[in-house]
């Protein structure tokens, strides 16, 4: 006969496996990033400096001899490291003398819109969280002014981005903070700059939970108001500050991913090209669409500048994973974007330090397999970028 007593207090035992675990990252991260357990984005080689600004290697050389811009970093072998604090400095330097307006400072000009990316899909593993973060360290890097925001309570992007939830967030500072019906506070308070110049981040952890748990009750008693636009009334708080804003949004079709729609100008669905994801997104796209039909009912514009679908975690050797690709190709045509992020060992060595390929050195891996997976990051990013542009029309 079973004892009840023997049994374990399950409650307890996640508790405690929650605080053990909680505990090691933290001394994890204190042991990757001291002394002061903050992060730093890496110098970059005078032809990634390059490469970020589109000019020659040999031109920034010449810009260096003639004593103009920064002085980059010398190595012993008379290499040449810019941080990326350097390179927006030669933003500015070249944009005074550039052929055409952005050139260089590609961001909004008068009388464009501030373009609102929200990234999502509610199944797990199809790379929405990575897609996010690179996205936004890839923009912020070619010269544009980014807010990422963490809308999803597991704050895989607060935690990439040298925040941990457990420790750094135990009195607010999230994105509820700003969206709570009860006394919200002004979106700008809670704007966290990271160490990639251009690049500011809403932290994200459990608390976002509220939001969900809080929206029912308000709307049971009258004074939820148009929930849906909380997002987007926060924003507009700081509309003038940034060229773009990145929504992680969570695994979920809730409250926080209905405001998060509201908001957005464009929309970016993560996909894996196997058979269960794409089976999942069939029942996220019905109930996505039902949820739209319900916001546009309440007075919402649910128009959008573009939707996209991003296929992730792709490999090309895999015989399936291409029928699928080419499936999708067929239903959605131009509506997938041409450049898939391809599967690499490098992109998730990266995340067990908690970094993003842009942060690592290309020394840290096989240069192979660094270069085939920033080429793929890159040209995902970049055709992200020229959606952007061409909301903006220009070419």
């Amino acid at each position: 006969m079973n004892n009840p007593a023997a049994h374990e207090n399950i409650n307890a035992v996640i508790r405690q496996h929650s605080e053990v675990l909680a505990s090691q990252l933290h001394a994890q991260r204190e042991s990757l990033f001291p002394p002061d357990a903050e992060k730093a984005m890496r110098k970059f080689t005078s032809g990634e400096a390059a490469a970020l600004l589109g000019v020659n290697d040999s031109y920034l050389r010449k810009l260096h001899l003639d004593g103009k811009g920064p002085s980059p970093e010398l190595t012993r072998g008379n290499r040449r490291l810019y941080s990326a604090r350097d390179i927006q400095e030669l933003r500015y330097l070249l944009e005074k003398t550039a052929r055409r307006p952005g050139d260089y400072l590609p961001g909004r000009r008068e009388g464009d819109h501030l373009q609102v990316i929200g990234v999502m899909n509610f199944k797990g593993g199809s790379g929405k969280t990575t897609s996010s973060a690179h996205l936004a360290q890839h923009l912020a890097l070619r010269g544009y002014r980014v807010l990422a925001i963490d809308l999803d309570p597991q704050a895989s992007l607060t935690a990439l981005h040298g925040v941990q939830p457990e420790f750094d967030l135990t009195d607010g500072g999230t994105i509820y903070d700003a969206l709570r019906y009860e006394d919200p506070c002004p979106i700008a308070e809670i704007i966290r700059p990271t160490y990639i110049p251009n690049l500011d981040l809403i932290a994200g952890n459990l608390e976002l939970m509220e939001f969900e748990h809080e929206t029912p009750r308000a709307l049971a008693q009258g004074h939820a108001g148009l929930f849906f636009f909380r997002v987007k009334e926060a924003l507009a708080q700081v509309d003038e500050r940034y060229d773009v804003v990145v929504l992680d949004c969570p695994p979920q079709l809730g409250f926080l991913t209905m405001s998060a729609l509201s908001a957005a100008t464009g929309v970016l669905v993560t996909i894996h090209p196997e058979m269960l994801d794409v089976m999942s997104m069939s029942q996220f796209l019905r109930m996505t669409a039902d949820l739209m039909d319900v916001i546009a009912e309440s007075g919402a514009d649910m128009q959008h500048d573009w939707m996209r679908y991003l296929l992730t975690r792709y490999e090309p050797t895999d015989a399936p994973q291409n029928r699928i690709v080419a499936f999708l190709r067929t239903m959605y045509g131009e509506m997938v974007l041409n450049a898939p992020m391809v599967k690499s060992t490098a992109i998730s060595d990266a995340g067990l330090t908690k970094q993003t390929l842009y942060e690592v050195e290309r020394s840290a891996f096989t240069r192979s397999t660094y270069d085939r997976a920033i080429e793929s990051l890159n040209a995902v990013n970049d055709e992200i970028a020229a959606l952007i542009q061409k909301t903006w029309g220009r070419s």
